[in-house]
């Protein structure tokens, strides 16, 4: 899994490429309180290597929490900035910092 930020000069933004290595996978998604953690809001495509791979703008300054969804899975990545503990999920997210 891996996480590559470009921040843009000309805008408030930083676009966040998400790339995950899942093979075996049918469907990859990022989910997290910037899409009110819809699975279907953000599908990453995939690649003929077999990774998925999207890329989502955020707002610069802020943190956001997030998650993949992998076939049904909700599985963090083991390069987010850090992690918080969330007690709706019952589960710790991964902490993108803009």
């Amino acid at each position: 899994m891996a996480i590559k930020k470009q921040y843009l000069k000309s805008k408030p933004v930083c676009k966040v490429t998400f790339e995950v290595a899942a093979k075996e996978a049918s469907n990859v998604s990022v989910v997290g309180d910037f899409n009110e953690w819809d699975a279907e809001a953000a599908p990453l495509k995939k690649l003929k290597n077999g990774n998925f791979k999207g890329i989502l703008p955020f707002e610069k300054g802020a943190s956001y929490e997030f998650k993949y969804v992998i076939d049904g899975a909700y599985v963090n990545d083991e390069n987010s900035d850090s992690f918080k503990f969330n007690e709706f999920a019952n589960a710790e997210n991964g902490v993108l910092e803009l």
